[in-house]
């Protein structure tokens, strides 16, 4: 059977997550690595960045894709991004692995098809 789109995007919002994690740079960048390879994925590059006063932007660049996360301590929350493309995957590991880590207590997600063919 042929696919009808070229990729998946997992969209979740994560809340009343563990604050202190969520601005832990190298807990965050953990998490996130341990979620590609729960997921399966080939990681390419990594790049997490620490703001101040708090708040965490990082990125795993994989070959099929990439999983991003943006932290928000003072409320804490994070969004985070798991896009994949390809049948190998498994982003739903990824997805668990994640908000268990975070420890949030709040979280939903959506899912997205990308490049959906109309044919």
């Amino acid at each position: 059977m042929q696919r009808k789109h070229l990729g998946e995007h997992y969209i979740l919002e994560l809340f009343d997550c563990d604050n202190k994690l969520l601005n832990d740079v190298e807990g965050i960048k953990e998490i996130m690595i341990a979620a590609a390879v729960a997921a399966n994925a080939t990681i390419v590059t990594k790049y997490f960045h620490q703001f101040s006063p708090y708040g965490i932007s990082g990125t795993i660049v994989i070959e099929e894709s990439h999983f991003n996360i943006h932290t928000w301590p003072e409320h804490g929350f994070a969004a985070v991004d798991l896009f994949t493309c390809g049948d190998s995957l498994q982003p739903e590991k990824a997805k668990s692995l994640i908000i268990r880590e975070l420890k949030s207590q709040n979280h939903d997600y959506s899912t997205i098809k990308r490049g959906v063919f109309k044919k």
